[in-house]
């Protein structure tokens, strides 16, 4: 199959989607590379799916334009652009084989129907169904219905390939393996691939780049590591992994680092860029450890707490802490000496995982 071949990059120019007066996506401006895969991230609501959708020409734009490989394909609609979505729902047509439902949009198109077959049972391979052909829907479990819902978006060998939540439907497990094997399969065929999800962990997982929108703009662009390691702003910091916002100054910058006052605490973070003054400190999860302990009984600089709860999960401990700055959720992977509910501690921080951004 020659699906690499055709891969094209999207952009999109200060486009907007309104419905009367409410706009659902608003001067949004981005550029997805061929070949990559790029995420659409966001809360219900914010404007990811519309812009999926106006991408397919299932939505058209109320402004800007839309540009495919370079063609501006604005006032397109969906028929008239190579670009195929795999739905949340899989959309399969249970009556038909899993041979036939990969093979339908070939046929509909005019390709006869031997080389349509062909082609699906190529497509069946390349998604791990190699001899599924003759199953009925309804005897694949919910992890082969999408991997057949994928194979019928590839034979078409589209230009683009649209992913929309195609893994909400899944349990945990599943959907770990899943997306592990469209972003495998997304980088062996150099498929161009925009994929829509609320998920944060998933959208870590499988993108080049990420886009974050928040009500119907765009919040950041960058890839995961930028957006975990240096968000932008209060939502994204909070959105993308989870973050203890707490309250510090800014009182120095240089070197690429800046120096936030967090009590009697100086921490040392990535320069973003931000005046002296006030800021609010993001700090991941993991990136605090707790100690019993006590200031000034001689274990060690940090910050007061009482925990509040304890959690074991395994491979690592969560803790809910109440402290002086507000209460902190921490993960940490220390389980063979945990600290137990309603003890004081210490909460140090780790050189990596905190950011600064505006309050």
């Amino acid at each position: 199959m020659s699906i690499a071949s055709k891969a094209a990059g999207v952009e999109f120019r200060n486009v907007s989607r309104r419905y009367g007066n409410t706009a659902a996506v608003d001067d949004v401006s981005f550029t997805i590379e061929a070949g990559t895969l790029v995420t659409l991230l966001g809360p219900s609501g914010c404007g990811k799916t519309t812009t999926l959708r106006m991408i397919a020409g299932l939505e058209m734009a109320s402004g800007g334009t839309i540009l495919i490989g370079g063609k501006d394909v604005t006032r397109l609609p969906a028929t008239d652009r190579n670009v195929t979505m795999v739905f949340q729902s899989y959309a399969l047509f249970p009556h038909m084989t899993v041979a036939d439902n990969v093979a339908y949009g070939l046929v509909v198109s005019g390709v006869r129907k031997r080389d349509a077959a062909a082609r699906a049972a190529e497509g069946l391979e390349l998604v791990g169904l190699g001899g599924y052909g003759q199953r009925l829907p309804s005897e694949l479990s919910g992890g082969q219905q999408q991997r057949v819902a994928v194979a019928r978006a590839l034979v078409l060998e589209p230009e683009v390939l649209l992913f929309d939540e195609p893994l909400s439907n899944l349990d945990a497990k599943l959907r770990r393996k899943m997306r592990d094997d469209i972003r495998e399969l997304q980088q062996k065929l150099g498929l161009t691939s925009v994929y829509v999800t609320h998920d944060q962990e998933e959208a870590l997982a499988v993108s080049d780049r990420i886009i974050v929108m928040n009500k119907s703009v765009i919040a950041q662009t960058g890839t995961p590591d930028e957006l975990y390691r240096r968000p932008k702003n209060r939502f994204v910091a909070d959105f993308i992994g989870g973050a203890n916002l707490l309250d510090g100054e800014l009182v120095a910058r240089g070197g690429g680092t800046a120096t936030v006052a967090l009590g009697r605490l100086t921490l040392s973070v990535p320069d973003t860029g931000l005046p002296a003054g006030e800021v609010l400190l993001a700090i991941r999860p993991n990136a605090i450890r707790l100690r019993p302990g006590t200031v000034g009984d001689g274990s060690g600089d940090g910050i007061p707490v009482t925990v509040r709860k304890a959690t074991y999960l395994g491979s690592h401990m969560e803790y809910g802490l109440v402290s002086e700055f507000g209460d902190l959720f921490v993960v940490d992977p220390n389980v063979a000496n945990p600290v137990p509910a309603g003890a004081a501690a210490l909460a140090t921080f780790t050189g990596d995982g905190i950011a600064a951004v505006a309050r």
